[in-house]
């Protein structure tokens, strides 16, 4: 609400807004009485008397969290062999595309996937307070299998 102002109805003339000092944000209502003269009148956020602090001014804007940078890969296995996703990741994908493949997650047991599966891991948030895939990803091709692995992280 930083910077909010608007009128209040059943007055005479009642403007307001919410103002900040040294302590936070507080509501500064401003009233013409009866003799036309301008009366400031100061509350906290919930209503109660308020006495600023400091220096008076406008509300910032909380600064918005940068966008964190992704980097993102495509790794393809045909036939035998095996690709891994370190742990870190933001997303990992699997696409068996013919053949089967398994799949070893933070060092389990790996898992047989049929051919025309796929498979996708992520977390919703990342950046400062972010989130990311614990585990690493060992996917494991057959002769005769085509596998799709794409990944993103940050950086």
């Amino acid at each position: 609400m930083a910077g909010t102002s608007g009128s209040v109805a059943g007055r005479a003339d009642v403007e307001y807004e919410i103002l900040c000092d040294d302590v936070g944000a507080f509501l500064r209502r401003y009233v013409l009485d009866d003799s036309g003269a301008l009366v400031p009148v100061d509350t906290d956020l919930d209503g109660g008397t308020y006495a600023p602090v400091g220096t008076v001014r406008r509300c910032e804007a909380p600064a918005a969290p940068p966008n964190p940078v992704i980097d993102g890969t495509l790794q393809r296995q045909t036939g035998a062999g095996t690709i891994t996703v370190p742990a870190g990741a933001r997303s990992v994908t699997l696409v068996v595309v013919t053949g089967t493949a398994s799949v070893a997650i933070g060092g389990g047991a790996p898992v047989t996937v049929p051919q025309g599966t796929s498979l996708t891991w992520g977390v919703d948030r990342g950046g400062d307070t972010g989130e990311s895939l614990q585990d690493a990803y060992a996917f494991t091709g057959v002769a005769g299998s085509d596998l799709l692995i794409t990944s993103t992280r940050e950086i």
